[in-house]
């Protein structure tokens, strides 16, 4: 595989491979997250305490939301201004990825609640350090003709990495090896860094570092973010419609409680949900992002909008778990749809200069979405489930309509235009 070159103002297309090196990583994070917050940890709550799993949940995602709204815009800002022999981005990846595969291990091999959460934070701290600077490759490296192919792309990849993390759990959780499934999450994470590190040419050049570091790093969160009124309301857009992608921690508990499967009959639905979601959204990724180039950006989005809401009602509804699964056929597709078009939407509106400082911030409301979800869903999913214990997962799956309305509210206040256009 060829390198990459660094693309500057005149930039050039890329080769299809280049394209999909740029996008690798993603499907490393996405196998250690698919596989911990779809299997490993909703599993572990619910033998921890069933009727208090839902809290729980919440409880794990507020614990590690802290770690990416401000580690991904701290480290992304300092990458921006780094200057080395590898380039600006690449150091972070290397360090943050080693880190992951350490805690991740000891994840596996920890006991009770308290460990988990510790660990699932400094997870959180690891990850986020390298998807700072990661996300900055785009704007960085991608001519604006081929934004909406590379963010399709990257939404194939985090799909892929959904399904495959979620199949390394099942498969561990089905054959009483969890602990060998999870580890074997970090490694597929360690494969794709050292491919995106041994292949991808950033080249040597950073803005000019006229402050010291702490100043750098201190300025990811300034005031001057108040300006950039689109960054702010795309950040609420991608808070609420991601938000309603984590009605997937509860699919296991769909299957369990609101259908009466055992165990492994539930674990092994949950991978078929997996799948099919996995599929139709890598179906509809990279056509969403060639639909957001010939539509619009947002008129894309708000289709994924509704098609996802209608998914997720007929999931909510569904008498049978394998009309449960017919359902989420509609929900993959709307969120295939959503990635790429947002995920090209984003490359659009944020300043150029400094992408890894924006990108890191825009994607804090990826790292904010699930607990957002949560700390609403999870503890009504409890109520609903005291009062019968098949309406608690429903309930919960039925929020995530609400915030996908609230997404296509918000993105009327996103102005479209690519930041270069603007006088």
């Amino acid at each position: 595989m060829t390198a990459v070159a660094r693309a500057e103002p005149a930039q050039v297309r890329l080769p299809l491979s280049q394209l999909l090196t740029l996008s690798i990583y993603w499907l490393g994070i996405l196998t250690i997250w698919g596989g911990l917050d779809n299997v490993v940890v909703p599993q572990r709550l619910l033998d921890l305490d069933r009727a208090s799993a839902g809290t729980l949940q919440a409880i794990i995602a507020l614990v590690g939301v802290v770690a990416p709204i401000i580690i991904q815009p701290t480290v992304g800002i300092i990458s921006d201004y780094t200057m080395t022999r590898w380039g600006r981005r690449k150091p972070y990846i290397l360090i943050g990825t080693l880190l992951d595969v350490l805690f991740v291990v000891a994840l596996a091999t920890s006991n009770g609640f308290l460990a988990l959460a510790a660990l699932y934070f400094l997870l959180q701290l690891s990850s986020n350090f390298a998807q700072g600077p990661f996300q900055g490759y785009v704007p960085d490296l991608v001519p604006a003709s081929q934004v909406g192919l590379a963010s399709g792309l990257m939404g194939m990849m985090i799909v892929f990495g959904t399904i495959l993390g979620t199949g390394i759990a099942t498969l561990g959780q089905l054959t009483d090896a969890v602990i060998p499934a999870t580890i074997a999450l970090a490694l597929v994470e360690l494969a794709t860094m050292v491919l995106l590190v041994a292949t991808v040419d950033e080249g040597r050049t950073a803005p000019p570092r006229t402050r010291s570091w702490r100043e750098i790093a201190l300025s990811a969160w300034g005031t001057d973010i108040l300006r950039e009124r689109s960054v702010i309301w795309l950040l609420v857009v991608r808070l609420l419609f991601l938000g309603a992608y984590a009605v997937t921690r509860f699919v296991a508990a769909y299957f369990e409680d609101t259908h009466g499967m055992t165990r492994d009959d539930a674990t092994l639905y949950l991978f078929i949900g997996t799948l099919v979601v996995g599929l139709m959204t890598a179906a509809a990724a990279v056509p969403g992002g060639r639909l957001s180039d010939r539509f619009g950006r947002r008129r894309v989005i708000w289709a994924a909008a509704a098609i996802v809401a209608l998914g997720l009602a007929c999931v909510a509804l569904a008498p049978t778990p394998e009309l449960g699964i017919v359902a989420f056929v509609p929900f993959g597709l709307g969120m295939g749809v959503f990635l790429s078009a947002d995920w090209a939407l984003m490359a659009d509106v944020i300043p150029k200069e400094t992408a890894g400082r924006y990108m890191g911030i825009l994607n804090a409301g990826t790292a904010m979405a699930g607990p957002a979800y949560l700390v609403v869903a999870g503890p009504l999913r409890d109520l609903f489930g005291g009062i019968d214990l098949e309406l608690g997962p429903r309930g919960a799956i039925a929020i995530g309509i609400l915030y996908v309305g609230g997404a296509a509210l918000a993105l009327t206040r996103v102005d479209p235009r690519r930041r270069e256009l603007e006088p």
